[in-house]
């Protein structure tokens, strides 16, 4: 294979923006495979026909094929749609698996997710396409791998395709009981620790991870992490193992969507040249929230409200954050110990600290356009898309080194005029602070702010570079 020319990529996701969507690897399924194609390669994806899609988004959807997927002792029905998309688009229907509101958490995962795993192999032939790649992403579609080597790859169609699985996030696992074997039509000789065993119960990351072809994680800084017993929540064992098939490619971001320039969900559109613009959208922002006018910086926070995100450590510091002449927006959903913590906090600093407990993709935007700095204290974080969206809407992150942040963050120096944001390496709240009176000791200085502002704007983290990293991991993967 010569180029990306000829090159057939089907991108396997439990979720694609802007169809499905729970966190970042809808992101990533939705804007991949447009980067591809944009540099010539064939890329098609497939996802699960949910109940709750918006039906906008299914209008120009058309009948393609049915077949049956036989599953232990059930015999499912699976129908293939294809949706008009920028490129071509692909559900599998079943009401009795998909039929439901939203997209995880039921008791019988396991099965929907195998189900998914094995029609997506067969509807292949189907849509008679032979990719040359699949591209697995998470615990949902880990069962695949499997499936395609020791079942369909004697057919001779599916002879020769190769399998990439990508680790979005290793804590999220499929993690079930030995007996949900015979439910997904898998022998019991599965069930030792060279294949899908883990600790007693079935692991669909780790068969992932055991029989793909290669792996690829959303950083390169979190592909050394998760091989570390710190990050590899038990798997580090068999990721170390299959290392030399282990690599690191950054997520992007869809800089057209994200574009202060022209984003219509914000209060003031403006770029790198009109930055004073910037300042009314702040005001905006304020006087929404019930924020006090004040050129005060404004901090903000769109996150999942959890210890790995960092919560802890700005629970911890809330008081001390708020004896600074700051001002807070924080948008998320979380575990109720952090929601109810910031009610009482928002309470307490009224007109100094706004918490919104829920998560809407227009606030989220108008926070990322109208703070001044963005703070993502992660304990881990494998990749990370809020500090790159942050930086193209020139709201300056300050993070802990860690996986993606440790990547895409590198600290202001304000003798060189390098760096795009203020990182802090330890995970204790005294680094933490440490950043943040880092910032705010430039903020106070019109050009130096200026300067770290148009270096976070400039920083370039769009899907085209990701895409050429893929690509050359792709060919890379033919031969090997």
């Amino acid at each position: 294979m010569s180029g990306a020319s000829g090159l057939k990529v089907m991108i396997v996701s439990p979720e694609v923006s802007p169809y499905a969507k729970s966190g970042g690897l809808g992101d990533v399924a939705g804007s991949l495979p447009k980067a591809l194609s944009m540099r010539g390669v064939d890329a098609r994806v497939v996802f699960p026909k949910y109940r709750n899609i918006d039906p906008y988004h299914l209008t120009d959807m058309k009948y393609v094929d049915s077949f049956v997927v036989p599953l232990g002792w059930r015999r499912q029905s699976a129908s293939i749609h294809s949706i008009k998309a920028p490129v071509p688009t692909y559900v599998i229907e079943n009401d009795f698996y998909f039929g439901r509101d939203g997209f995880y958490g039921y008791g019988d995962d396991f099965e929907r997710f195998g189900f998914f795993s094995k029609a997506v192999v067969e509807f292949l032939a189907h849509i008679d396409f032979k990719p040359d790649i699949i591209h697995l992403n998470d615990w949902q579609t880990g069962l695949v791998s499997v499936y395609l080597k020791d079942f369909f790859n004697k057919l001779y169609f599916f002879q020769g395709i190769k399998c990439l699985y990508t680790i979005h996030n290793l804590q999220y696992q499929g993690i079930f009981g030995r007996e949900v074997l015979g439910a997904i039509d898998l022998p019991d000789w599965y069930f030792t620790s060279d294949k899908m065993e883990f600790y007693g119960t079935v692991n669909y990351m780790k068969t992932g991870i055991v029989y793909a072809d290669a792996i690829s994680t959303v950083s390169p800084s979190y592909a050394e992490d998760i091989k570390s017993p710190s990050f590899g929540y038990g798997l580090d064992g068999v990721i170390r193992s299959r290392s030399d098939r282990l690599f690191g490619i950054l997520n992007g971001i869809d800089t057209a969507e994200n574009d202060p320039a022209t984003d219509d969900r914000i209060y003031e559109k403006y770029s790198c040249d009109t930055l004073e613009t910037k300042k009314i959208n702040k005001q905006r922002l304020q006087a929404d929230l019930g924020l006090h006018r004040s050129d005060a910086p404004i901090i903000g926070i769109v996150s999942r409200l959890a210890d790995h995100k960092g919560m802890d450590l700005v629970a911890f510091c809330m008081e001390e954050l708020m004896s600074r002449d700051i001002q807070m927006v924080i948008l998320g959903t979380g575990e109720g110990r952090y929601e109810n913590l910031l009610k009482h906090y928002a309470w307490r600093f009224q007109g100094k600290l706004s918490v919104n407990i829920f998560f809407g993709e227009a606030l989220a935007q108008k926070i990322y356009a109208g703070a001044d700095m963005f703070l993502m204290p992660s304990l881990s974080e494998p990749c990370g898309l809020g500090q790159l969206i942050a930086m193209r809407y020139g709201t300056v992150p300050i993070v802990r080194k860690t996986g993606g942040l440790n990547d895409t963050v590198s600290n202001y120096d304000s003798y060189n005029k390098t760096g795009n944001g203020f990182v802090f390496q330890d995970y204790v709240a005294s680094g933490m602070m440490w950043a943040v009176n880092q910032a705010l000791g430039v903020y106070y200085n019109k050009d130096e702010w200026e300067r770290v502002v148009k270096n976070a704007m400039q920083s370039d983290y769009s899907w085209d570079q990701s895409a050429i990293s893929y690509i050359d991991l792709y060919e890379k993967l033919l031969k090997m």
